[in-house]
């Protein structure tokens, strides 16, 4: 089976990151890692591909090889994602044709991107040594814009351009639903977020919310191959203004992964991907409107790298289908009448899998009817074994299933030597060590359970063995079958890890299971003659007990460090060992010496924008059509992310009296407008509109015959995605759609100027891609840059903000000297202000933006900065950009620097990131 999760490259700019993310998920029991590529980042500027930098592939291939993790590689060209544009490039947006069909001009756009990011893949496929063994054409390809179907040609030259780049592993495609799109791929699947993206509800569940077509629907379009669904459920996005990440993972949390994920498996599901398992962080720009920085999706990994409890519950699963050949060969059986089934309880449902090869084995999957339901329900499971029907449990009572729960319950179940005859504990794993069979088995705490083997040299008979759920050993058979029946808790707390082999694919071994109970996490087994190396993490002391070969298990070590052996009466390992968290103290910011400078000169009455760019075009093909009489959208002119600033020039009839201008930037934007160097009016932005007009009133009369300049300042929020196909919604303009001027008798604007970052698409900081900075007049400079010389700057700080509406830029450098062997991620904290609400602001890392603050919209206020962005040996350089929308100013109520956790470690060194120094700029204005 591949068991994968969804992890995206371009979210994690620390290449050095992406081992320790790869072991956490082989950790886990997954063996692939799915994975989308951002064509707009790859090919910022039309012609000009580049894989440098973050954009490498490389370091992410070879961390998955390394892991023992394969690839499915997702290129697109369109991969929605929650990415700008869904991944299209900005210039896309003025670029004619319709995309994502056979139109002519969107084929030549993709081609040089496919063929460059498809060799690049076609490289490191299975067939070449590589880790990549699947590769995604398209992506839901299953909605089009009316009166647009299907196109098939488009399906045909996607696939010959992917084949003819060398790709010879099998293609997949998506469909958002079991719809029957694009069947011409190898292997067809389907997506599915059955419970919805209301993060603000976390506890509300709707009580048909557990999806049962899927394997009919699978029977219906593709029954010659497995059942794949691509994109399952592993979290939700979270928008602009939304309840946080955190509500998120209380939605999609453990007893969601119970219920949805083994309702799944219980439809014969052989590929399936949960998207996402780490989210990371939309840093730069990435995402599109509908996000903000934060892109941890309520995963099981959250974004700063630490583990949730719903990564314990998802590797209770993947480590008992690692060992369960059977569920690859069985096919439900009642998939439409599954109500009542097995247990006589209409408040149930049960699947009954049947192993269609082997003849023997069986699966019954039990969940409640209303999927909602907080009840507990009792029952009694009456199932066909090889000894005959049998009604478990067999000594009288009941097993129960609590609210939001589901089971696995096993008949006739291979493991080692023996035949589990049925178990209504569920198993996580077995092993055979040392001639022994070891077997766990868990359930809730308190609850009874039975589970009854047989064994290959007696008559047919069955031993029974029944108990609650708590951490209990009992061995059977003179010793060599030893059952662990553990508790929910305890059972977390098993790790399955397999020691390398040799050869190129030395880390993909599943031979000679070590089994290690404790610890935040184990990454990894070596046996080096008789010494066993764990690899590990550590929040907090832990007594390990270890089941592995007595012979290379005589001397074990943690983290390089010997461990104190014991042995129990089962003949297993236990040693207790304690986290190793040194104490360090963090910079306090606000005792920092902070600098600070204007970033909107621009407002002033010397200020030249000879340097911009003149908005002059007449004409778009843009399918908005334009109102005004110059094309006002910013995309037209190359400028695709960040801050967008306008000045318009116009003589005064002496008869204005305001100016109105309908402004677009996508969801929780806003805009501020100048006359000259005053103020007139802001839209401060909320969580859902995406264009707005204002009307700003002049402070008084303009002499007749005067010359003035219209400053606009606005937010640019990301390009929209462009889900269905035909359309372009994502060439929806970011910039003036229209614009008036009030009075009896109106002026004209005789030139209009903008600009957006440095250099538009020819960007100018090649290490940090080209949607990190947008064109205030700060970033245009590069002050966010380590390096730069503020020394004749004046002394300020971002919590004492400005006293007027405008843009201040702020720096200040800390040192970090932050041990190895440990792992403590970080944040910048933001404190929320009430009295100065309509600030927006930007966090600059050693140049990098992790952070995009919006005070009046949220929700978010922690900003996890990794390390490698974070220089954890040595200075760092942090700026704000502070735009005050209020003609009172703003400011940030606090910021401070934040551990989000303490582990001892034996991750993967971290390397910095490239942290690139500010040196003079050619062209800067």
């Amino acid at each position: 089976m591949i068991f994968s999760g969804e992890v995206h490259p371009f979210r994690n700019p620390v290449q050095s990151l992406h081992l320790d993310i790869f072991q956490k998920i082989k950790a886990l029991g997954f063996n692939a890692v799915s994975f989308y590529t951002f064509w707009g980042l790859h090919e910022y500027k039309r012609g000009d591909i580049s894989f440098d930098g973050f954009l490498d592939l490389q370091p992410f291939f070879d961390a998955a090889k390394k892991a023992g993790i394969y690839l499915i590689a997702r290129p697109g060209p369109y991969v929605n994602a929650e990415a700008s544009g869904g991944g299209f490039p900005g210039w896309g947006t003025h670029t004619v044709g319709l995309w994502r069909t056979q139109n002519a001009t969107y084929v030549e756009a993709m081609t040089g991107y496919i063929k460059a990011v498809g060799t690049k893949i076609a490289e490191n496929q299975i067939t070449k040594g590589g880790p990549i063994i699947l590769v995604q054409a398209e992506n839901e390809y299953s909605g089009f814009q009316a009166p647009y179907t299907e196109d098939f040609e488009y399906e045909k030259i996607l696939l010959e351009q992917f084949r003819a780049v060398g790709i010879t592993v099998p293609i997949t495609t998506n469909d958002a639903w079991p719809g029957g799109h694009f069947t011409s791929v190898d292997i067809y699947g389907y997506d599915s977020y059955p419970n919805g993206f209301d993060c603000a509800n976390p506890y509300v569940w709707a009580s048909d919310s557990v999806p049962e077509y899927f394997w009919g629907s699978h029977l219906d379009i593709n029954p010659q191959a497995p059942n794949a669904v691509w994109e399952f459920q592993g979290g939700a996005f979270d928008p602009w203004g939304g309840a946080g990440y955190a509500s998120c993972a209380t939605l999609l949390g453990p007893d969601f992964e119970r219920v949805f994920y083994k309702n799944q498996l219980a439809l014969s599901t052989t590929i399936l991907n949960l998207y996402m398992i780490f989210g990371g962080t939309n840093w730069g720009g990435i995402g599109h409107p509908g996000v903000y920085t934060s892109y941890d999706y309520g995963s099981a990994i959250a974004e700063d790298r630490t583990l949730r409890e719903k990564y314990y519950e998802i590797k209770l699963q993947a480590n008992f289908l690692a060992v369960t050949p059977a569920y690859l060969t069985s096919r439900p059986q009642n998939i439409y009448a599954t109500q009542g089934s097995f247990t006589g309880n209409i408040a149930l449902k049960t699947t009954q899998l049947l192993d269609v090869v082997g003849k023997k084995t069986a699966f019954y999957i039990v969940r409640q009817t209303n999927a909602s339901s907080t009840a507990l329900q009792s029952y009694t499971l009456t199932v066909a074994t090889s000894i005959g029907t049998l009604t478990i449990p067999t000594i009288g009572g009941s097993l129960t299933l609590n609210g939001r729960d589901s089971k696995i319950h096993v008949v006739d179940y291979t493991a080692g030597s023996m035949n589990v005859l049925y178990s209504s504990a569920e198993i996580l794993t077995w092993a055979t060590i040392d001639g022994k069979d070891i077997l766990l088995v868990y359930g809730n705490a308190g609850e009874l359970h039975e589970t009854a083997f047989m064994f290959s040299d007696m008559p047919p008979a069955a031993e029974v063995l029944s108990g609650s759920a708590s951490l209990k050993q009992k061995t059977l058979r003179n010793n060599s079958l030893c059952i662990f029946l553990a508790n929910r808790a305890n059972a977390y707390q098993f790790w399955v890890l397999y020691p390398p082999t040799s050869g190129n694919f030395a880390s993909y071994s599943t031979e000679d299971p070590i089994i290690v109970k404790g610890g935040y996490l184990v990454r990894s087994v070596d046996i080096d003659d008789d010494t066993l190396a764990i690899k590990g993490d550590l929040n907090d002391t832990t007594t390990f007990e270890i089941i592995a070969p007595a012979a290379s298990s005589k001397f074990v070590t943690f983290n390089g460090e010997a461990l104190k052996l014991s042995k129990t009466p089962q003949g297993t390992l236990t040693a207790e060992r304690s986290a190793h968290l040194p104490t360090v103290e963090l910079p306090k910011l606000s005792s920092l010496i902070w600098k600070t400078a204007d970033s909107l000169p621009e407002i002033k009455a010397d200020y030249s924008d000879v340097e911009w760019t003149v908005a002059n075009h007449t004409v778009t093909i843009n399918p908005t059509p334009p109102t005004t009489p110059v094309v006002l959208f910013a995309g037209d002119y190359g400028y695709h992310t960040g801050n967008i600033l306008w000045r318009g020039h116009f003589t005064a009839t002496g008869d204005e009296t305001a100016f109105s201008a309908q402004i677009q930037g996508g969801s929780a934007f806003g805009f501020s407008i100048w006359l000259d160097s005053t103020f007139i009016g802001s839209w401060e932005g909320n969580a859902v509109c995406s264009e707005y007009t204002s009307i700003s009133q002049f402070p008084s009369l303009l002499d007749e015959g005067s010359t003035h300049v219209l400053t606009i300042l606005q937010d640019h929020m990301g390009l929209e995605e462009n889900w269905w196909a035909a359309g372009e919604d994502f060439k929806k303009p970011r910039g003036i759609l229209n614009y008036t001027f009030f009075g009896r008798s109106v002026p004209s604007v005789t030139v209009w100027k903008v600009t957006g970052n440095l250099g538009g698409e020819s960007y100018a900081d090649k290490t940090r891609g080209g949607l990190n900075e947008g064109g205030l007049y700060g970033e245009r400079q590069g002050w966010h840059l380590p390096g730069f010389d503020d020394a004749k700057w004046a002394v300020g700080k971002p919590t004492a903000g400005i006293s007027n509406a405008g843009v201040s830029f702020y720096r200040t450098t800390f040192n970090l000297n932050i041990p190895e062997g440990v792992d403590y991620p970080l944040a910048l904290v933001v404190g929320n202000s009430t009295t100065h609400p309509h600030v927006r602001s930007q966090l600059y890392v050693n140049g990098y933006n992790f952070g995009k603050y919006v005070n009046n919209i949220g929700p978010q206020k922690s900003f996890p900065v990794p390390q490698g962005v974070l220089n954890y040996n040595g200075q760092n350089t942090l700026a704000v950009s502070l735009w005050a929308a209020g003609s009172g100013g703003g400011k940030l109520e606090s910021l401070t620097l934040e551990f989000t956790a303490k582990v001892e470690t034996s991750g993967p060194p971290v390397v910095n990131a490239p942290l690139t120094s500010w040196s003079p700029r050619s062209g800067i204005y």
